[in-house]
């Protein structure tokens, strides 16, 4: 199903005659699933959404307005695609799963405002969409935080809400010093806030996963520029979680006392670990610590 981007949206439209139902009645999805022949696929990462409680604290978090382009990733059924619809000018939802298609263009037809593409998420180009556009995904549990990834650095989205596994959604929303915490929430941290909005039972789901998700809502620094020297730092010093920063930096070719000194100039431990420090003081020590003369 595609439309072009000028086509005027339908929020208030009324399902067909033949709309399969609710898509958070499990008997409903069941119903859906045996008449086009497929079931969730673990390659794919399918966990089909089936509560309506869960669906509206993602649709509330996303706070659409009628005017909002949205873009999904991982739409399966079209579940969490008719909630954007009804309340978005345009949707984009990316399936790679070709099974779903059909499945698609049945729980959709309502909706001509709604674009679904047969793409890998790994590879589209979010760079397309409109600036200050919206993400709202459940997304594939085993691609999640390589296409969250991509989405913060594509520079064009206002807000992203995502239902990841709560493993991932506490290491997006973690602070210095709690177990959680490492360069995946340093990543995020660049790039806007995070916080999780409401914790999703693996019941909610059709199959059931075997962990609990979270939601979880990033608003969006969309002038976020990029920072590789920080980062590579990031990375280094987060190579063994239990060793000091000196013992870390040390095994990646930094003098240890070129960064005992460094580190006592910024006022810190020289026995500190990386799980201790905020994106501000990375950003201090990463300047600190380069060569004279090199870039940022």
């Amino acid at each position: 199903m595609t439309s072009s981007p000028s086509a005027s949206p339908a929020p208030d439209a009324v399902p067909a005659r033949d709309d399969p139902g609710p898509l958070t009645a499990l008997g409903v999805v069941r119903g859906l699933l045996a008449r086009h022949g497929v079931g969730a696929d673990p390659h794919f990462g399918q966990n089909f959404l089936v509560d309506d409680a869960a669906l509206r604290a993602i649709v509330a978090a996303a706070d659409l307005g009628p005017e909002d382009e949205v873009w999904e990733v991982g739409p399966g059924l079209g579940t969490l695609t008719r909630e954007l619809a009804r309340r978005a000018k345009r949707v984009v939802a990316v399936e790679l799963d070709r099974r779903m298609l059909p499945v698609l263009a049945e729980t959709l037809a309502p909706w001509p405002h709604v674009e679904v593409r047969h793409a890998d998420a790994l590879h589209v180009d979010f760079g397309a969409a409109a600036p200050g556009a919206l993400f709202v995904a459940n997304l594939p549990y085993n691609v999640g935080t390589a296409v969250l990834s991509r989405v913060l650095t594509a520079g064009r989205f206002g807000r992203a809400v995502v239902l990841v596994q709560r493993e991932v959604g506490d290491r997006l929303v973690a602070a210095p010093g709690s177990p959680a915490y490492g360069s995946l929430s340093l990543w995020v941290a660049h790039h806007g806030r995070a916080r999780v909005v409401r914790l999703v039972p693996p019941g909610a789901f059709h199959p059931p996963p075997k962990v609990t998700s979270a939601v979880v809502r990033i608003d969006l620094d969309r002038d976020a520029v990029p920072d590789e020297r920080t980062f590579l730092l990031v990375r280094d010093a987060f190579r063994h979680r239990r060793k000091t920063l000196v013992a870390n930096l040390r095994a990646v070719g930094q003098p240890a006392e070129h960064v005992r000194a460094v580190l006592e100039a910024q006022g810190l431990d020289p026995r500190v670990r990386a799980e201790a420090l905020d994106l501000a003081t990375f950003r201090r020590l990463a300047a600190a610590l380069a060569p004279p003369g090199a870039a940022g």
